[in-house]
């Protein structure tokens, strides 16, 4: 048994890749756009209110895409509505790009948002679908370095394309996204295999025992893997030689699981949705879309005047990102989701508050540089991108994509997924007059004091999720309120569980 748990399955880890590629498209129109407003307000001559509304539009719209994606992944499979997220994405990119007035580009920017909604939805679901328990956190992590590398190139391209005429710069900085996406589109439907949980749900079960031979550690845990999706999927263990059954449960084809999910949930889901919503609201509205797209303005509030030097300050957002996206992939499955969620969480406390602080004290100085309050500024935008990233913002994707019962779990996390571009959108659409309203510092005050009430809300609710397979979660949530602190008492049972 050890020799089975020891080996590292290269295939589930290149499907996993493949399949977090569409989250480096999203990754980077979220960054690219940050410089991009600045040029685009300049050249267009729009106002702060249709600069927020530009800002925002994108996760509205993500909102949509991700409640239509869960029912959609559930008919025509996960591979297809990654492939769906590609052809939106290149879609929304050529408009953007080509955009002649600011309507034009708006109407890019919602298409790009359905975009944004499908993708955040199926990646990590997929990811976690093809993975076993013992590499699960790490393979369902990585759609968040997708979306760290794409903020960061997407950075990266604001200061390259920063120099070139006004009327081309913002506009190669937004169009070129739509190469990658045409790529990718291509490469799933003819490379990526299908989830195996999915084709088992939709009775296809030779096709789905073969994935899983294929993305498992060893025979015996595909076998042990197979046997649970199947009770899971509520299909009779006897057909163990049909490639194929007609009688799966109506619920393991989409239907019903609205009621299940939200009019009639046992105890077990209605405490699992209470976490994966709650996670989806916390993770926003703790300021991090503040911060990660209007780096710039925080950045001249601060006192840094030039542009070139604001851009410049921002990809430091961006490398700070993707350097404790990629330290926390490493962690989720050896330190456990819920201990790096509450480190996290207390981190960001910490860095708002200091933010709050120097910003305000700025504020006061006017006319007068007050050069170690900027330095603390800028230091605590990096510390805040920083604990946000080791923690909060790749548990969220982690941790709410193998909370669902199999049954229950497309259109579940799609409902957590359309919560977290809801707060994304008030937060980027909102910022701007928030700040106007209760001054800057006064704004990052108010996201420290979310901060801790999400730390308390994450340690009473949150169990640790750890080394258990899919299918044990809803025996997880059994224990109602006050599960998390319960679980973390009982030292982590179960966990050396092969799936």
């Amino acid at each position: 048994m050890a020799a089975t748990a020891e080996r590292f399955n290269y295939y589930a880890a290149a499907c996993a890749i493949v399949a977090s590629t569409i989250s480096i498209i999203f990754g980077y129109d979220t960054g690219v756009m940050s410089g991009a407003m600045i040029f685009i307000k300049e050249d267009l001559r729009i106002n702060d209110t249709k600069v927020e509304v530009l800002a925002g539009i994108l996760n509205l719209c993500a909102l949509v895409g991700s409640l239509m994606a869960g029912r959609i992944s559930d008919y025509i499979g996960r591979k297809y509505t990654i492939a769906m997220a590609s052809t939106i994405f290149l879609a929304g990119s050529v408009l953007m790009g080509w955009s002649p007035n600011y309507a034009v580009l708006m109407t890019g920017r919602c298409v790009a948002g359905l975009g944004v909604g499908f993708a955040l939805m199926i990646a990590p679901v997929y990811s976690a679908e093809v993975s076993s328990a013992k590499s699960r956190g790490f393979l369902t992590s990585l759609p968040e370095w997708g979306i760290a590398i794409g903020i960061l190139l997407g950075y990266i391209s604001n200061v390259a394309c920063a120099r070139l005429s006004l009327r081309l710069g913002w506009r190669l900085m937004l169009g070129i996204g739509a190469v990658p996406s045409l790529i990718l589109a291509v490469a799933i439907v003819s490379k990526m295999p299908e989830s195996p949980r999915w084709l088992i749900m939709e009775g296809k079960l030779g096709e789905g025992k073969r994935i899983l031979f294929a993305v498992s550690n060893s025979k015996e845990e595909a076998e042990i893997r197979f046997r649970e999706i199947k009770i899971a999927a509520g299909i009779d263990l006897e057909e163990e030689g049909e490639e194929t059954v007609d009688h799966v449960p109506k619920n393991s084809g989409g239907k019903g699981v609205w009621k299940e999910l939200i009019l009639r949930p046992t105890r077990a889901v209605r405490m699992i949705l209470i976490a994966a919503v709650g996670i989806h609201f916390f993770e926003h509205m703790v300021g991090t879309e503040a911060v990660v797209l209007y780096s710039p303005r925080i950045f001249k509030s601060a006192g840094v005047t030039d542009k070139h030097k604001l851009l410049l300050a921002t990809v430091g957002v961006g490398l700070t990102k993707f350097a404790f996206i990629v330290i926390s992939t490493f962690l989720l499955d050896r330190v456990g989701r819920r201990r790096l969620l509450l480190v996290s969480t207390a981190g960001v406390v910490g860095a708002l508050t200091v933010l709050g602080t120097c910003l305000t004290i700025v504020e006061r100085e006017k006319g007068e540089k007050v050069m170690w309050a900027l330095g603390m500024s800028i230091a605590s935008v990096y510390a805040f991108v920083a604990f946000v990233n080791i923690g909060l913002a790749p548990v969220t994707w982690v941790y709410s994509s193998e909370i669902f019962p199999l049954r229950l779990r497309a259109q579940g996390y799609s409902l957590g997924v359309a919560v977290n571009r809801l707060m994304n959108a008030t937060i980027s659409m909102t910022f701007i007059s928030l700040y106007k309203a209760i001054t800057i510092g006064g704004a990052f005050f108010m996201f420290a004091g979310v901060a801790v009430v999400a730390w308390f809300f994450f340690y009473f609710l949150f169990p640790e999720t750890k080394g258990r397979s899919l299918e044990e979660m809803e025996e997880l949530f059994s224990h109602g309120f006050r599960s998390g602190r319960k679980q973390q008492s009982k030292g982590q049972v179960g966990q050396g569980n092969v799936v």
